[in-house]
């Protein structure tokens, strides 16, 4: 980095430096240990969250397709209605002869049979993309969710380093272990609220 640019130092940083200066403090030295640990999880927790980030929007750009696919299926569909409904009405106009236009209509039938299954095809590919970014969407949410507490462990890891209260250090593998459950239920496509009240895993 170049002498007149600046870093921010993170909680990780900090913890770091201050073990250096106390090579022998054993405590000190778990602590950075530990941050370096935690730093690698929220790092990997980080990864996780932003590429089901991304395939999430793939999924919903992919349910836009579907859905644009669909409509215009729909509109041919209702073109084949229009030229079907004329074809019908010749047939009743006096001095034509209905079996000419009978083919047509049997033919716009068919035609229209064919383009309302490709239509609810689309709509129900549509559907399902859309699913699939709801619940990739979720699972990013779990993913942050966990990055935000190990972010939280290496802060309170830092204030115990600092501070010297050896009490805090509980605190901060009890966060941190909330955060790897809740990484866990990422990665096994888990919700434990959902799963609590019943209503089940994604």
């Amino acid at each position: 980095m170049s002498g007149h640019g600046f870093h921010v130092h993170g909680p990780h940083d900090h913890a770091v430096e201050h073990a250096a200066g106390h090579g022998h403090d054993k405590f000190s030295g778990n602590i950075a240990v530990t941050t370096a640990i935690l730093a690698t999880i929220g790092a990997l927790f980080g990864y996780q969250g932003g590429a089901t980030q991304n395939d999430a929007a793939m999924f919903k750009n992919n349910a836009a397709i579907a859905k644009t696919e669909a409509a215009n299926r729909w509109n041919y569909y209702q073109a084949k209605s229009n030229k079907q409904n004329l074809a019908e009405l010749a047939m009743t106009l006096p001095n034509v002869d209905p079996e000419k236009y009978k083919a047509d209509v049997a033919r716009y039938k068919a035609e229209k049979e064919e383009i309302k299954k490709e239509a609810e095809s689309w709509e129900e590919k549509s559907h399902d993309w859309d699913k699939k970014s709801d619940n990739v969407l979720h699972q990013h949410h779990q993913w942050a969710l966990a990055t935000t507490a190990e972010q939280i462990a290496i802060a309170l890891a830092a204030i115990t380093l600092l501070t010297n209260r050896r009490w805090l250090l509980l605190s901060t593998y009890a966060v941190a272990v909330a955060g790897i459950a809740l990484g866990v239920f990422a990665w096994l496509h888990i919700d434990p609220l959902g799963a609590l009240f019943g209503a089940g895993g994604h």
